[in-house]
């Protein structure tokens, strides 16, 4: 018999908590093309290829959602991922589309034997019922979705093999297009749950038809279902109007977006012109807008946005500027000194040719006139800080007490986020320029790179601390910047 002894943790007692997982902030590696396409439905709306191969299988080589992708995967240093949208822009076909089915499912005898298959579905609301089905002599699974739309009316059953599922659609458009999913047939071998077309196979849904979408509606859905995803934007498709509402909301959202438009026009070339959309964005000063002129690809912002959208903040003298950079897939242009001077004055982009042989990026420059990568670094610092700040409250084990104490760990933390951007290149030693606040004042010298500032709990009103809200912290912060153009001057003297 053994005799009962007394735990350890009578007297030492331990507890291991595990803090929750940091919140992630949003990809700001990641590219938006948002395309009128029939191959993403308007459920699923959006899908994430990391190789170009992925989406010339799901698009084929000659779509243009391939021709703006390639242009993306074809920079230095190659980006990782790329997001491709549904722009529903005109009225779309409702649509059913399978559970995946298994290899075996798959397979000819898995079919053969069935030489008088039935099943029930409906189209834009007709009940149909598919009778004589007859699979005995298919070879493969598109053969199988041939027998089955022998019979079937207003709508057409294919098989895609690279979801491996069957996908019916109604041939008509609209709100009131619509297919069922299958139910029990009758009179004959059941198949509706053996296609995958019933509701109870798992993976099976519908996709009602919808009235066409603005471009601006659609990529209001974009930020408020998938803002956090991606980061640059472009659409395939879009006229001015949908460039200058698309141009307002980014500049607007809550989430922080680039959106880069490629121009074909040559008034860009004509320094007098007013009517180009280059001129028109310059005129709003948009800051999270940016303009290509490219004469013969119609996609040429997308290779610009791939090599900003490349950089890694979290590294050491790792942020770029686009000027004198590459864009693989693009032809230069060749233009005078005066069209260059027409784009340069309209803050639009070109990928440009010199007489040394070379082709670079010029000025890479927002519709505002600031840089993009001053825009965009600022930005993605900008949403460092928030989760930083938002992580810090979120997995500390206690409260974040309202005292300089606590205070201070809010400091802290924006100076580690600051400490990356000035390793990083985004900022720099310099002259503060700027009104002075707290214990900074214009022409101090900035040796950090930045200044934070809060003031004692001291100052703080009353209602504010009982609404438990931190006394307001002021960053100032120096850019590096970046040289573009040099100039030298020569005194020889014989």
């Amino acid at each position: 018999m053994t005799l009962p002894t007394l735990q350890v943790s009578r007297l030492i007692n331990v507890n291991v908590t595990l803090t929750p997982q940091a919140a992630q902030g949003q990809n700001t590696n990641a590219l938006l093309i948002l395309a009128d396409t029939a191959v993403i439905d308007v459920v699923t709306r959006i899908r994430a290829y990391t190789s170009i191969d992925q989406v010339a299988a799901d698009f084929g080589t000659s779509a243009p959602a391939y021709l703006a992708a390639v242009l993306w995967f074809e920079q230095n240093p190659q980006p990782t991922i790329l997001y491709i949208g549904r722009w529903a822009a005109t009225d779309t076909h409702g649509q059913l589309f399978g559970a995946p089915l298994t290899p075996a499912q798959q397979l000819p005898s898995a079919w053969t034997g069935i030489s008088n298959g039935t099943m029930h579905i409906s189209i834009d609301g007709t009940p149909q019922s598919l009778t004589g089905l007859d699979f005995s002599a298919v070879g493969n699974m598109n053969a199988v979705a041939a027998v089955i739309d022998g019979p079937l009316t207003g709508a057409t059953i294919v098989w895609n093999s690279i979801y491996n599922r069957f996908e019916v659609t109604s041939a008509t458009t609209g709100a009131s297009s619509t297919v069922s999913f299958s139910t029990t047939g009758t009179g004959g071998t059941d198949i509706h749950s053996q296609v995958g077309l019933a509701v109870t196979n798992v993976g099976s849904y519908q996709a009602n038809g919808m009235l066409a979408e603005t471009a601006i509606a659609a990529v209001s859905l974009f930020d408020n279902r998938f803002g956090m995803l991606w980061f640059g934007l472009v659409v395939i498709g879009e006229v001015n109007a949908d460039v200058l509402a698309i141009g307002a909301y980014i500049e607007a959202a809550a989430n922080k977006h680039y959106f880069g438009v490629t121009t074909q026009d040559a008034n860009v070339l004509n320094a007098s012109d007013t009517t180009n959309i280059a001129y028109l964005l310059k005129q709003l000063k948009y800051n999270f807008t940016g303009v290509q002129y490219s004469s013969s690809n119609p996609y040429a912002v997308v290779s610009l946005l791939a090599r900003i959208l490349t950089v890694n903040y979290q590294g050491n003298n790792t942020v770029i500027t686009l000027m004198y950079k590459q864009e693989p897939g693009i032809v230069a242009e060749n233009l005078t000194e005066s069209q260059a001077e027409a784009v340069s004055g309209f803050n639009c982009n070109v990928f440009v040719a010199y007489n040394n042989n070379t082709a670079i990026i010029e000025f890479g420059v927002s519709s505002s006139g600031n840089f993009i990568d001053t825009v965009i670094g600022v930005a993605v610092m900008a949403i460092e800080m928030q989760t930083a700040l938002y992580n810090l409250l979120f997995q500390s084990p206690t409260k974040i007490p309202q005292t300089d104490a606590g205070t201070q760990q809010l400091v802290a933390t924006i100076i580690g986020v600051l400490n990356r951007y000035v390793s990083n290149g985004l900022l720099g030693p310099g002259t503060w320029t700027s009104n002075g606040f707290g214990a900074l004042e214009t022409g101090d010298f900035m040796s950090k790179g930045f200044y934070v500032y809060a003031p004692p709990l001291a100052n703080q009103n009353q209602a504010q601390r009982q609404a438990r809200i931190s006394v307001p912290i002021q960053i100032a912060a120096k850019l590096a910047g970046a040289v573009h153009t040099v100039n030298v001057s020569i005194l020889v003297n014989s």
